[in-house]
């Protein structure tokens, strides 16, 4: 009896493998285009998919009459057609942002052994919809549900600087004069207590991509939280990682922060973002 490893595979098999091998030559075509900020000459498509213009052409025919490429009349250029269009919504209507990102939560929790969660907003503001500890994990009070202030949580700092799409926008500032209000009336040191300091931190976790707290909105407990973007460039979830201020690093360019601004990023491109 033939076994995997010795038996010859028929003609059949052996066209089979072809056909699959040219479908990953041709798709370099279309990455190509996909990536490119306009249309492409041949010869340009071409060198850029590292093929020859002959053979580029003869891809180029097929996915023509596929719509997935369309060419220009009179520029004669290339352009994707639009069944990549087609192709791209029905993928994009398929994504779940907050089952993506639990997904490859367990991953990274093994690499950096800290707590994490996801957030996304919800009716009362920025609101832990996913919580993951690790065994040696400081143990913190926070619990699915729970609603994170804007002004001493990492997660409403991001939130609050990163989420500028319609009624939220609004939602937020309410919320951040309420919690100003509050933060004067009890003289919290370490909370803004004005709008201008306000639009410093907001300003600051903008600049470096993240909200962060270091003592602040429980003792001893330091957090990040990373905002992920839909393909429309609005705010679908924020990651959040915490742990004990004596073992994370809460610099902003430290290894937790450098970790999940590529984590968040990487998210935001597999649902169709493009930063600009």
């Amino acid at each position: 009896m033939d076994t995997p490893s010795t038996r010859t595979p028929p003609k059949g098999e052996d066209k089979e493998r072809a056909g699959i091998q040219s479908v990953e030559v041709g798709f370099a075509l279309l990455d190509v285009l996909a990536k490119a900020p306009a249309p492409l000459m041949l010869r340009d498509l071409a060198a850029a998919a590292q093929m020859s213009a002959a053979k580029a052409h003869r891809y180029l025919v097929s996915f023509q009459r596929l719509g997935l490429v369309v060419q220009d009349n009179t520029s004669t250029r290339y352009e994707l057609g639009p069944a990549t269009l087609r192709l791209g919504l029905a993928t994009l209507s398929r994504l779940d942002a907050v089952k993506l990102a639990r997904e490859r939560l367990p991953e990274w929790i093994d690499r950096t052994g800290h707590t994490m969660a996801l957030a996304v907003w919800g009716n009362r503001g920025p609101t832990l919809v996913h919580w993951q500890e690790t065994p040696l994990a400081m143990p913190v009070s926070l619990r699915l549900g729970d609603v994170m202030p804007l002004l001493s949580s990492a997660t409403g700092r991001c939130f609050a600087a990163f989420n500028s799409h319609g009624g939220a926008a609004d939602k937020t500032k309410n919320m951040i004069d309420d919690e100003l209000a509050l933060a004067r009336k009890l003289g919290r040191s370490d909370l803004p207590s004005t709008p201008a300091q306000v639009q410093a931190m907001l300003k600051e976790a903008r600049q470096q991509g993240l909200g962060r707290v270091v003592n602040v909105l429980l003792p001893g407990i330091s957090g990040f939280c990373a905002p992920v973007f839909d393909a429309d460039g609005h705010l679908a979830l924020g990651v959040v990682v915490l742990g004990s201020s004596a073992t994370l690093d809460a610099s902003w360019q430290g290894p937790i922060a450098m970790s999940l601004r590529h984590f968040t990023q990487q998210l935001s491109a597999d649902l169709g973002w493009h930063a600009r």
